[in-house]
Order: structure tokens, then sequence, then C-alpha cells
């Protein structure tokens, strides 16, 4: 199971982005309830939720989770 964990970037120039994503890729020998085990696992302790899977031909499977980016602002000044 291959995991890839597409970066936002930050700064003036970054386009505005909501969602970061995490994709997971299953090959055909694999077994499916280690790749739920695993969706589950993000889903309840990485604040993950799934937004697509596909089959493709040949049994390689591929799941889309995503999660709100978090902004933080600074509150206080510091002198």
């Amino acid at each position: 199971m291959k995991e890839t964990l597409q970066p936002v970037r930050t700064g003036k120039d970054a386009p505005s982005r909501q969602y970061e994503y995490l994709i997971l890729s299953l090959q055909p020998g694999e077994p499916a309830p280690l790749a739920y085990q695993r969706l589950r696992e993000h889903a309840e302790y990485g604040k993950w939720e799934l937004e697509r899977s596909r089959l493709y031909f040949g049994g390689s499977r591929k799941y889309w989770l995503r999660r709100k980016v978090m902004r933080v602002e600074r509150t206080l000044d510091i002198y």
C-alpha cells in the first residue's frame, strides 16, 4: 500500500486551498481489509474524510481522503 500526501503551499503567492489530500493506492494482490483498516484509522485519528474511491481494471484501487486546512492567525503582537 502506498500513501501520498499532497502538500499545501502557504504564503502570499499560494492559492487559497481549503483542503489537503491524502491518496492511498492499493495494488491488486494486497488485501482489501487492510486498506479499509487504514481508511478507518485515518478518519478517526487524523480527521480525514473519504472523498473518492476508484477501482481500476486489473484490480488496483485508489482512495482519496481530504481534510480541511486550518489557517491560524496570530492573536498576540510581540514587540
